[in-house]
C-alpha cells in the first residue's frame, strides 16, 4: 500500500473528503519528522513508538578499492512496534 491507496482508504471508511485526510496525514508525518529531528520520540500506545537511536562510528570498506574508511556515528529514525500491533500481525 503506498500513501495514496492509504489515503483513499481512509477517506472511504471515514466519510472524510480525500483532500481533508490527505492534508491530515501530511500533517502527521510532518509533526512526526519535526520531532525525531529535535531529538524526540512519539509514542502512539498499541501502535509504536517513533524514535531516533545513535548509530556508532564503525569502519567500513570500500566496495570499489577494498580501502577501509571511518564511517562517522550518526542518528538514525527507529520504529518499535507496539503491543496491539504485534498481536494483530501474528
Amino acid at each position: 500500500m503506498n500513501k495514496t491507496d492509504l489515503i483513499n482508504n481512509i477517506s472511504s471508511k471515514s466519510g472524510l473528503t480525500k483532500r481533508d485526510v490527505e492534508a491530515v496525514l501530511n500533517e502527521l508525518l510532518n509533526e512526526i519528522t519535526d520531532t525525531l529531528a529535535d531529538g524526540g520520540k512519539v509514542q502512539l500506545i498499541g501502535f509504536g513508538t517513533f524514535e531516533t537511536r545513535k548509530r556508532a562510528s564503525r569502519t567500513g570498506r570500500n566496495p570499489q578499492t577494498g580501502e577501509n574508511i571511518e564511517i562517522p556515528e550518526s542518528n538514525v529514525p527507529a520504529f518499535k512496534a507496539g503491543n496491539k500491533l504485534k498481536e494483530a500481525v501474528k
